[in-house]
């Protein structure tokens, strides 16, 4: 984010909005209130950029975390219609404490600062214990400019459990979609992708098939739902995409959901044909020329 103050360090979370007439008051400034749920939207950014979807992640680490204390130091209005851009950095971690320093800037103008404290608790009695030593490594690798996530590459055999968990949550749970139509033997001779997250998770995955000679067909692209909108898709989307190049096809073509057709369209592909009904939900087939 912009910083008006060099010598501040850089926030390594960065949430965007523009101020909406339903949050000023008389003055035609923000009111007080609304700049901590301003901070606390950008929290939940804070979650998705550590690639950690947050009921899952807390579950596999048996806690939660809580807001114990939120200062707030006012240093200039913010405006009706204004954009302002909303930073975070994870300042401190204790035993069962994490500290956030915030700042909220119009342009060059710096407008709010903040102290958050976070409690990490058990999720039942919400008595606090100790940070699990994996997230607290993954709050420094990520204050550390680490990347949270990494990209495989591989057949059934290596990535298919990963894959399953990721489909049954999207397509199964999710979509309603019947559990016959998301696995079949096709599956056997695809190459897949998966993205795994520093828990191990399974947050996004896809698979390309052989569809003809120099064509192939990418499919099963699915995306942990507290994530989409992220740089996820997109990412498996390019392997998939780069597998194809690679092994000599000169065209890739896909069924997209209607409702991921411009998720695809910026991406390169180009809808063909009428759209239609598959397993439920309509689709158009998209192409790639590589």
């Amino acid at each position: 984010m912009t910083n008006p103050n060099p010598s501040a360090p850089t926030m390594r979370c960065c949430h965007r909005l523009r101020v909406r007439w339903a949050e000023v008051d008389i003055q035609k400034i923000v009111f007080n209130a609304h700049y901590l749920m301003y901070f606390d939207t950008a929290m939940a950014d804070y979650w998705r950029d550590l690639c950690l979807p947050y009921e899952a992640a807390m579950h596999l680490l048996e806690g939660d975390v809580f807001l114990k204390k939120a200062s707030v130091e006012y240093h200039a209005p913010a405006r009706y219609d204004d954009v302002v851009e909303v930073g975070l950095r994870c300042q401190r971690i204790g035993t069962s404490s994490l500290v956030f320093d915030g700042r909220i800037v119009r342009g060059d103008t710096l407008l709010v600062t903040s102290e958050l404290i976070y409690v990490y608790a058990n999720a039942a009695s919400q008595k606090p214990q100790p940070v699990p030593e994996a997230l607290r490594t993954i709050f420094d690798s990520f204050e550390a400019g680490q990347t949270m996530s990494e990209l495989r590459l591989g057949d059934w055999a290596a990535l298919g459990d990963l894959a399953s968990v990721l489909r049954t949550d999207v397509f199964v749970q999710e979509q309603g979609i019947g559990a016959h139509m998301v696995w079949d033997d096709a599956d056997a001779s695809a190459v897949h992708a998966v993205v795994v997250n520093r828990l191990k998770q399974p947050v996004a995955t896809g698979r390309l098939l052989q569809h003809a000679p120099q064509i192939g067909r990418i499919g099963r692209m699915a995306v942990h739902r507290g994530l989409r909108g992220s740089r996820l898709g997109r990412d498996v989307l390019h392997a998939l995409v780069q597998a194809a190049r690679e092994r000599g096809d000169t065209e890739v073509m896909l069924h997209a959901q209607r409702s991921a057709e411009g998720f695809y369209k910026r991406l390169g592909f180009v809808s063909r044909g009428q759209q239609f009904e598959e397993a439920g939900v309509r689709h158009i087939e998209m192409s790639m020329v590589l």
